[in-house]
């Protein structure tokens, strides 16, 4: 099981039309991807999205992998609960999270 480090951060919001100035002059940077459901950013070699009426809680960190059905195999037997089965996403992006004993949600992203 590899990883590439985390790469990609989601945050949720409300509204994305207030979120968005806010996180535009924090990042000094215009979205790369802009919709109704998503907007995202390209900075610094990560990625920092904005998730309206998610219901997620607080911003995730997503680990990129290499395997996600391996890692979260491997996450779950060290004591992990899956909170999202992998899913596509879009093209070939697969998504899943997992929360630790604690709560503390991660995130998992294989390309």
């Amino acid at each position: 099981m590899t990883n590439q480090g985390i790469r990609t951060v989601l945050h949720p919001v409300s509204d994305l039309e207030k979120a968005k100035p806010l996180y535009t002059a924090l990042l000094g940077a215009e979205p790369t991807a802009d919709s109704p459901y998503y907007v995202g950013y390209d900075v610094a070699g990560q990625h920092i999205g904005l998730v309206p009426n998610s219901g997620m809680t607080g911003p995730v960190a997503y680990w990129h992998v290499d395997d996600i059905e391996a890692t979260l195999a491997a996450l779950t037997a060290a004591g992990a609960e899956i909170t999202q089965p992998a899913k596509n996403v879009g093209g070939s992006r697969l998504t899943a999270t997992v929360t630790d004993a604690d709560g503390n949600v991660l995130g998992l992203l294989q390309d």
